[in-house]
């Protein structure tokens, strides 16, 4: 890796389902400096498309073959946004790293044929923006006996690791996972002190469902609209009846759980409910389900890093520092790394990864039978 062409691109399109997150980005080891950021929308028919894919439907292969390339459309226009940004040639780009759309999570199935799903055409990619493309980052530590996810702690502890201190980062996307980071010098010392990681159930997932469904808003902007209701007891006692909540980890889960659906059937025992208590009580829920796995698998730990859409939610972080008095909880971006940024960073730091051929997993996250390199490449243009 020369030193006229050392940046890296990372793009996210969340379970929010929001749209796109572009970074360009350096590296100086571990340590990221972003040179550019862009978010792409989604338009409102591929993210209904998108959204309808989670579940099966009719003609599925052939929408989301079109659903995919319609993607990598909108990851092309990104590409070159950033490009433009940072009047940065395309060739000063060593690789983007894509994750892809998840509309399918199925690790754990008991028979041996776990899989998981992300919409992406990374060929396409490389194609129309002549930068290599890595992608695929899950199925290789699925196949090695993993959850395939979540694929962000090793990065978490590489850039917010402390030396002295455990340190959690918890990102609230669409689905909220949780790392928590021992002490540098513990685990050089002990070497049994490993970084977890694991998902801890909704993030936003069914607060931006509600919140379109009663308000025609994509989400509840600083989580203005939960403030103004009231929590139901009731409700939130039979929305925390939900077996994953209660698994140990290694554990992973997606839409393909936490989907309208699920709440609806549970809302049917409280058909009388005003709409704004219920937003309340969704936004309790899933600030208790964070602070509940903090307090099983991240004891000692004094700061929590949000990051993700759920970090701009003023009264969702309000919860969770009412549920966790004893632990700082804060932005990432006051450790130096915009909460809308980490994801995206983070794929451009599995990418930089793949093309080291240097692992990007963390056995001890996801319950795989060994570290692997993550990600397949697919080069650029014409390289003959």
């Amino acid at each position: 890796m020369g030193a006229a062409a050392d940046h890296f691109m990372g793009l996210m399109s969340g379970t929010s389902l929001d749209g796109v997150d572009g970074v360009l980005c350096q590296f100086d080891g571990d340590q990221p400096r972003v040179v550019a950021h862009v978010a792409l929308p989604f338009t409102q028919s591929l993210k209904q498309t998108l959204l309808e894919l989670n579940s099966s439907g009719p003609d599925e292969l052939h929408r989301a073959a079109l659903a995919a390339n319609a993607l990598a459309r909108t990851y092309v226009a990104v590409v070159a946004r950033l490009l433009g940004e940072a009047g940065l040639p395309a060739w000063r780009v060593l690789a983007i790293g894509a994750h892809g759309q998840t509309v399918r999570h199925q690790p754990g199935l008991h028979d041996g044929t776990g899989y998981t799903l992300q919409l992406n055409n990374p060929a396409l990619l490389a194609e129309h923006t002549g930068i290599d493309v890595v992608a695929d980052f899950r199925t290789r530590d699925i196949a090695a006996g993993g959850q395939g996810a979540p694929l962000v702690p090793a990065f978490h502890a590489r850039v917010f690791g402390q030396t002295d201190q455990t340190v959690s980062v918890l990102n609230l996307g669409g689905i909220s996972n949780l790392t928590v980071i021992p002490p540098r010098a513990q685990a050089q010392a002990a070497q049994v002190a490993a970084v977890r990681g694991f998902d801890c159930g909704p993030g936003n997932a069914l607060m931006d469902h509600w919140c379109q469904h009663h308000t025609g808003q994509a989400f509840d902007r600083g989580g203005a609209w939960a403030a103004q209701g009231e929590v139901q007891t009731g409700l939130l006692q039979a929305l925390l009846n939900e077996p994953f909540l209660d698994q140990s980890p290694p554990k992973s889960t997606g839409r393909d759980l936490f989907n309208p659906p699920w709440l609806a059937q549970r809302l049917a025992l409280w058909p009388a409910l005003r709409a704004v208590d219920v937003q309340a009580t969704l936004t309790e829920f899933t600030a208790l389900t964070c602070a509940n796995a903090l307090k099983l698998h991240g004891q000692g730990s004094q700061q929590l890093l949000v990051c993700g859409g759920g970090a701009l939610n003023d009264e969702l972080m309000r919860r969770l520092r009412a549920q966790l008095p004893d632990v700082s909880v804060r932005s990432t971006a006051m450790a130096g790394l915009p909460p809308l940024q980490v994801e995206a960073v983070a794929f451009a730091w599995l990418a930089r990864q793949a093309l080291l051929r240097q692992t990007g997993s963390l056995p001890s996250v996801t319950g795989a039978q060994g570290p692997r390199i993550l990600g397949a490449i697919y080069p650029a243009g014409d390289t003959l």
